[in-house]
């Protein structure tokens, strides 16, 4: 290995701190022993400090004191003779001179250079004077609808804010893009140098953090931001998202005090610039996170907020909390609108949605209670549509279609073949926004309202209904079974008087029930099941259901297979009927069929206009009555029509040529309910027949659903809402048993005034039914 090479092998070792033995190593590592531990051990000693430090050797300090204490300059090569005389001369001076080449190399990389001129002066010039161009100007890809009256006046609220300090509180639909609009304005008005202070507040320090990172990414990523706002986008771009940048940044050699947190920004500040030290900050609803919120500029001067968006202040929690809202409302009267200073007012812009009955943001809407806040709400439906009836019918096709794994595509034909009768009288305030399977703004409003009415009344309409969470009478599924008729099953107690029958359809399965009644409304539900059977007979699911009705009908269609199939099981019912415990044979007076699933509606009217058991069968739709829909006390009653208590049977039968039952679901879901609370001999008591573990299943059925009861913010009119647990377990027994009760009320049960929980029907009663000679015979051979 020449001289060279081997300098080169050294210098490429940590050489500076070498051990005494690893010193040895290197040394000898490319030939014979050419040092040995007695002479190291020698010359450390003759050299005091010279070459380390008593603990370990500089290699370089020791060759350098080894080649001028034997061999003198003249021997040396160039290269070691002028590492040599460095050594000597001092190491440090080498790395002083590499430090302040590293240092001046750092302050070029901070200093950010000259900025760019403005690309488009007039495209800046319209957007610093109108919030509406900004928005579509720089970020017209977030308003890929076309906008609404709402927006403009979103927006107009906005500029009054921002530039004569008023304040407003507005409330508009849940997806409306109020959030959007606040962070665009806190960024539109912090740009354009309208405020040197900004505070945006969120219900919690995680969501205002959230928001204030969709600002930054803006600054740092929108390319005609940048071009246009170079002052700001420039010095940001320059950080490269590396936080600790900040701190050295310059900018012709002056710090810019550029500042880059998870809660606060600071614009950088450039002689010249409007936006110089504009803050902008984020906050949480906490007192602690607004109270004393104040920056010190390079100037000495201290800036408090003079502007505040304040988005979203509740949750969901904090709504139904009392306390929590009682609170949250101090913060923003004494906390945020003290946030400008003593003798300074604070621009606000307070974006909501209604949660529930007196929430923060009903409060703050109500100009009564807070005038101040000049409260305005806005509503997705302007107003409903009058067609309450094609509704109710849309309503009945969509949930069936749901129920049985379809995608609503029958309803919306049915809402495009009668949409201009559905749509008269309803103003949608947002026409375009529907989703692709709808074709308009009325049908995504209705359907968010059949979807949860309690919620798209508060959250869409902003218009709250009251919920009671129950009144302590919802059965439990061990007191349900508790009720036994004290029959087996199939059979019904003697004094049964009336006998009827209800048929949920699916896909997959019929679900059926038969309760025998007396006329005042005590009975006993005496069988119920499924077609086709399962294996296991009493604990299945709908979802699990095999064989299925196409399997029980090989080589029909569905249609072919829902036919035959309430063929075979109305021959078995009405053909058996139910014996009594006198040993006496009831049979049927009423059995309604379920009409609602679009597939199956024509397929049920066919069926029970060509039955020999027509004249007991009737098609059913059950109608969803809610706080805010058109009770059937107001339908106004046409000739012909048959009226009974919260259910009618329209005169015309229609293209179907059969006439059909509609249903307050709601209601008779309630009185279902109370005949099975009513206790055990007591008038209008429903029991169960059968033994403990089928009673045990029906159970399941009748507690899938609870009760609220819901009242609207401008209405005294309270109603029941029935919905479906967590989980959506089955609940068709149910749903027949709610049928059967209507089959009853139908054939004459009566539930005397005195003992109705209920609240009494305010429908006129039809007028009493003629009776044949035939059934005079027929009630006397059952023993009425």
């Amino acid at each position: 290995m020449t001289t060279d090479a081997r300098t080169e092998e050294i210098l490429k070792a940590d050489i500076r701190k070498l051990k005494p033995v690893e010193t040895l190593r290197l040394v000898n590592s490319r030939s014979a022993e050419t040092l040995s531990e007695s002479r190291l051990r020698r010359d450390r000693a003759r050299s005091g400090d010279k070459i380390g430090d008593g603990s370990t050797v500089d290699l370089l300090k020791y060759a350098a004191y080894l080649t001028l204490r034997y061999d003198g300059p003249k021997r040396l090569t160039p290269k070691i003779a002028t590492l040599a005389e460095n050594v000597a001369t001092g190491y440090e001076a080498i790395r002083n001179a590499a430090r302040d080449r590293a240092s001046e190399s750092v302050r070029a990389a901070q200093e950010i250079g000259e900025l760019p001129p403005v690309k488009n002066p007039e495209r800046r010039a319209k957007a610093e004077a109108s919030f509406l161009y900004f928005c579509q100007a720089y970020f017209g890809s977030l308003f890929y609808l076309a906008w609404s009256e709402i927006h403009f006046q979103i927006v107009a609220k906005i500029e009054r804010v921002v530039r004569n300090g008023e304040r407003f509180a507005l409330a508009t639909p849940r997806g409306t893009g109020k959030t959007t609009f606040s962070v665009l304005a806190v960024l539109w008005a912090a740009l354009t140098g309208k405020t040197d202070y900004v505070v945006l507040i969120a219900a919690s320090s995680d969501r205002a953090q959230n928001l204030l990172e969709t600002i930054k990414t803006w600054l740092e990523t929108n390319a005609e931001l940048a071009a246009d706002f170079p002052e700001v986008c420039v010095p940001i771009r320059k950080l490269e998202r590396v936080a600790h940048r900040q701190k050295g940044q310059r900018y012709r050699g002056v710090p810019t005090r550029i500042e880059w947190g998870a809660n606060k920004i600071v614009f950088p500040t450039l002689e010249g610039a409007r936006t110089s030290g504009v803050v902008i900050q984020c906050a949480g609803m906490s007192g602690a996170e607004i109270r004393g919120l104040q920056h010190a500029r390079a100037d000495g001067t201290l800036v408090r907020p003079t502007l505040a968006f304040v988005d979203d202040p509740q949750t969901r929690d904090s709504a139904r909390s009392k306390a929590q809202t009682d609170v949250r409302e101090q913060i923003i009267k004494a906390d945020i609108l003290g946030m400008a200073g003593p003798g300074k007012k604070i621009a606000l812009l307070i974006t909501t949605t209604v949660v529930c009955e007196n929430d923060l943001a009903c409060r703050l809407l109500d100009r009564k209670k807070n005038p101040g806040f000049r409260g305005e709400k806005y509503r997705l439906l302007e107003s409903p549509p009058t067609n309450a009836a094609l509704w109710d019918e849309y309503r009945a096709i969509l949930e069936a279609e749901l129920a049985n794994d379809g995608d609503g595509s029958q309803a919306t034909e049915f809402y495009r073949a009668n949409r201009e009768a559905m749509d008269e009288g309803a103003v949608a305030s947002w026409p375009a926004r529907h989703n692709d399977d709808e074709l308009s703004g009325i049908q995504f409003a209705m359907n968010l309202k059949f979807r949860d009415e309690a919620a798209f009344m508060s959250e869409y309409q902003n218009e709250p209904v009251v919920v009671d969470e129950g009144d302590g009478e919802v059965l439990s599924a061990e007191e349900i079974v508790a009720k036994t008729s004290g029959c087996g099953r199939g059979a019904a107690p003697t004094e049964s008087q009336i006998l009827t029958g209800f048929v949920d359809v699916h896909k997959d399965l019929l679900f059926w029930a038969a309760v025998a009644w007396e006329r005042d409304f005590g009975g006993a539900v005496v069988d119920w099941g499924v077609y086709p059977e399962q294996p296991k007979r009493d604990f299945y699911r709908l979802a699990d259901a095999s064989p299925t009705l196409l399997d029980a009908h090989p080589g029909a269609g569905l249609e072919g297979a829902i036919y035959g199939a309430l063929k075979a099981l109305t021959d078995k019912l009405v053909g058996d009927g139910v014996p009594r415990d006198d040993g006496l044979i009831m049979r049927f007076d009423r059995v309604l069929i379920d009409a609602n699933w679009g597939q199956s509606t024509d397929v049920v009217y066919r069926f029970c206009r060509r039955s020999p058991h027509g004249a007991i069968l009737t098609p059913s739709h059950g109608v969803y009555v809610g706080a805010s829909s058109r009770p059937f006390s107001d339908y106004r009653r046409k000739r012909g029509d048959l009226i009974g208590p919260h259910w009618r049977v329209p005169a015309e039968p229609g293209s179907r040529n059969v006439r059909r039952v509609l249903i307050d679901a709601n209601f008779w879901k309630s009185f279902v309910h109370g005949r099975l609370a009513t206790p055990e001999g007591d008038v209008g008591s429903l029991s169960l027949s059968g033994e403990e573990r089928e009673r045990a299943a029906l159970a399941k059925h009748l507690t899938a659903e609870y009760r609220v009861a819901v009242k609207r913010e401008d209405s005294e009119r309270r109603v029941d809402e029935w919905k479906i647990r967590r989980g959506r377990p089955d609940n068709h027994w149910f749903d027949c048993l709610v049928g059967c009760a209507v089959g009853a009320s139908m054939s004459g049960a009566v539930l005397p005034t005195s003992r109705n929980a209920e609240p009494e029907p305010t429908e006129r009663r039809s007028a009493p039914r003629r009776v044949s000679f035939a059934e005079i015979q027929r009630e006397r051979r059952r023993g009425r």
